[in-house]
């Protein structure tokens, strides 16, 4: 039987990946476009899920993610609210609603993609890191919890991806400097960071579960 997954933010890189990786192995991809499901405003979220069942998913991918560079004392609280819906606040429902729905099949994979910046942190970063730092308290708890379900659920960290909104935010000489402070001596592919992805929410993960799996090339061990 052909399984479902649900991958946010699959309309261009990592979360793209994803999708083309998935359905290359058979599964069947739903990949909602922001008229269906808009992660900012969580009265989206909540008509989206009302109008799927709990058991319509088999696996689930929070890829999408926002992130803005401020000082704390100059995030407002709008942005603050954005990043927080995006980032944590929208997972959470959607888990909420297709988890239970994978327990009660007593089968299912919650993948959810974090950031370096759920264990690390740097100026700037208020709104991303404690977002991200509560993904992850959100999949360990989540994994505790349904384990005895057979769900697995777990958070997938990459460091930095050559995707396209990195080209377009750092000049090639940019681009060029962070390469050369990752021990792997680049920035990780799109399809790279899917393939761990694709083993994560597989059945051949039956045992892994509320871990993060950092693919950074090494950087984050410095």
């Amino acid at each position: 039987m052909t399984k479902t997954a649900l991958v946010t933010g699959a309309s261009r890189g990592i979360g793209e990946a994803i999708a083309i990786e998935l359905e290359v192995r058979g599964i069947s991809v739903l990949r909602p476009k922001r008229e269906d499901l808009d992660l900012c405003d969580m009265e989206s979220v909540q008509k989206f899920v009302a109008e799927h069942s709990s058991d319509s998913v088999d696996i689930l991918v929070n890829n999408a993610g926002e992130n803005v560079v401020q000082p704390l004392a100059e995030v407002d609280f709008q942005t603050w609210s954005t990043i927080q819906n995006i980032n944590l606040n929208a997972p959470f429902l959607l888990m909420q609603h297709f988890g239970v729905g994978m327990c009660q099949k007593r089968n299912g994979r919650i993948l959810n993609i974090a950031s370096l910046f759920s264990f690390l942190s740097k100026a700037g970063r208020a709104s991303y890191t404690s977002s991200k730092s509560g993904l992850l308290g959100l999949t360990r708890t989540a994994a505790i919890e349904w384990a005895p379900y057979n769900v697995m659920v777990n958070c997938l960290s990459p460091g930095f991806v050559n995707t396209e909104l990195t080209r377009k935010n750092n000049t090639d000489e940019k681009i060029k400097e962070i390469s050369s402070l990752i021990p792997a001596g680049r920035m990780a592919e799109p399809s790279e960071i899917a393939k761990t992805a694709a083993f994560l929410v597989s059945e051949e993960n039956s045992y892994l579960t509320g871990q993060n799996i950092v693919v950074d090339g090494g950087i984050s061990i410095l």
